[in-house]
């Protein structure tokens, strides 16, 4: 039987924005947006989504005048991306019939 994927990882964009903070103790928004390429609102509705979910923290600022997005991956979300990563796996290399 296949493992279960997490809906909420199973989109394109969430799944990528997990795997770059899955690498670096944190990502602007501006550095995701161009990794992504994905659209500012869309961006911003995805990481929302993900923040809500319990995955990710979010910390706005500033530098200087100009508005600021970190994004930082937490444990809980480390956790739900290699739990997907494991199911998916399950379905790449499905157990050999009896």
């Amino acid at each position: 039987m296949f493992d279960a994927l997490d809906p909420l990882l199973h989109s394109q964009l969430r799944l990528a924005v997990m795997s770059l903070l899955m690498n670096f103790e944190f990502a602007d928004f501006t550095y995701l947006k161009e990794k992504t390429g994905a659209t500012a609102g869309n961006l911003s509705v995805q990481i929302d989504k993900l923040e809500k979910a319990g995955y990710l923290d979010i910390e706005k600022t500033y530098k200087g005048k100009r508005p600021l997005t970190r994004c930082h991956i937490t444990k809980s979300g480390i956790n739900a991306f290699e739990t997907y990563v494991k199911a998916l796996n399950s379905y790449l290399k499905p157990d050999s019939p009896s």
